[in-house]
């Protein structure tokens, strides 16, 4: 077996090699990892290390200028599957968007890149308003999505991801202007979906509630990774060069890589 065979193998996400260019710099510089069912992988980095362009490399959201990504087995560009990919963008609703309901946001998450839902109105209404119970947000479905806090905002994004009963999350600082409670709340749903195989992305500044949850850790500094591998031990929690994104840096040594 191949040492690129070894990476992909039983991977439902990879990138391989991957960069991204904006302008003269480079936001992705030679980026190879996998990710495996079951896995919750914390993605940690100052502004501008490469978290969010990493996370968007891996849906095709930017394109690479090299290097490959695959998802589920299939090169990105043949890939269709998308129903079995969820992604909670960082930015929210603009002042200026369209109007929308809580309920109409959740029931959005249902449509494909070609404009059609696998679901039937039915199970959409019923898997909407199990999302919406689980984030704690049920009673307010009819309300204008613009009216809600930017906590709850996030949580209604959430609300779309769980609804579409995928196979990856994928998040993007989910737990940003969120309370303490419904960040408890977030955690106890992730370690569920964890547990029964699903695999979870967390690009954040600090793990908070879901430093128990992450089986693996992945440092970006300047477009590179910088450390993959498993969690601090509880001594090193204690620096806060593990919470704070302007003082991230790697631990010192050789950064180990993991497959698996």
């Amino acid at each position: 077996m191949t040492q690129e065979d070894s990476l992909t193998n039983g991977a439902v996400l990879t990138i391989e090699h991957g960069t991204v260019r904006y302008g003269d710099s480079r936001a992705l510089d030679d980026v190879t990892c996998a990710f495996r069912p079951g896995q919750f992988v914390a993605v940690l980095g100052e502004n501008g290390s490469g978290k969010t362009t990493l996370l968007k490399a891996l849906l095709g959201l930017v394109p690479l200028d090299s290097g490959e990504v695959s998802i589920l087995g299939t090169p990105l560009g043949q890939f269709k599957d998308w129903p079995d990919i969820a992604y909670v963008p960082q930015r929210l609703l603009s002042a200026g968007a369209v109007p929308v309901s809580v309920q109409e946001t959740v029931q959005s998450a249902f449509v494909t890149r070609l404009g059609k839902s696998r679901v039937s109105r039915g199970q959409r209404d019923q898997r909407t308003s199990e999302a919406l119970r689980a984030v704690g947000l049920e009673e307010r479905r009819r309300d204008r999505l613009d009216s809600l806090s930017g906590g709850q905002q996030r949580r209604v994004l959430l609300a779309g991801a769980l609804a579409k009963d995928p196979q990856v999350f994928m998040l993007d600082e989910p737990t940003a202007g969120v309370d303490a409670d419904s960040q408890e709340r977030m955690a106890s749903i992730f370690r569920d979906l964890r547990d029964q195989g699903r695999t979870i992305i967390l690009v954040t500044h600090e793990l908070g509630s879901f430093t128990a949850l992450a089986s693996r850790i992945i440092v970006m500094q300047r477009g590179k990774v910088a450390y993959d591998g498993p969690p601090p031990t509880p001594d090193q929690l204690r620096d806060p060069v593990w919470h704070h994104s302007s003082d991230l840096h790697p631990p010192a040594g050789p950064a180990p890589i993991v497959e698996g």
